[in-house]
């Protein structure tokens, strides 16, 4: 996200809000109180968000990395190639 434009969509939603507000109320003040309230749910809301976006990557990365580190630690184990074993192996139908 785009700092600015956050900022200024914010600024745009509460202008409209703003707007909105004092129309239907007529009051100044409450119009500066209702818009002050809303200004801080949006930042809750916004911060909120970034939170979830940045618990979610890192749980992603950590899930990555030890699939990485699991699959490393294996592979450096056995260093022959594997081989599948299959008793009683049967022939091609024709043979």
């Amino acid at each position: 996200m785009f700092a600015p434009r956050v900022f200024a969509s914010m600024l745009g939603c509460l202008a409209v809000f703003a707007i909105a507000t004092y129309f239907l109320t007529g009051s100044a003040w409450t119009t500066a109180w209702q818009t002050l309230v809303c200004a801080v749910l949006l930042q809750t809301g916004y911060f909120i968000a970034v939170l979830a976006l940045v618990t979610k990557e890192a749980r992603d990365r950590r899930k990555m990395t030890r699939g990485q580190s699991v699959a490393s630690a294996s592979t450096g184990e056995d260093k022959e190639p594997k081989t599948l074993r299959v008793p009683n192996n049967p022939r091609h139908f024709n043979s």
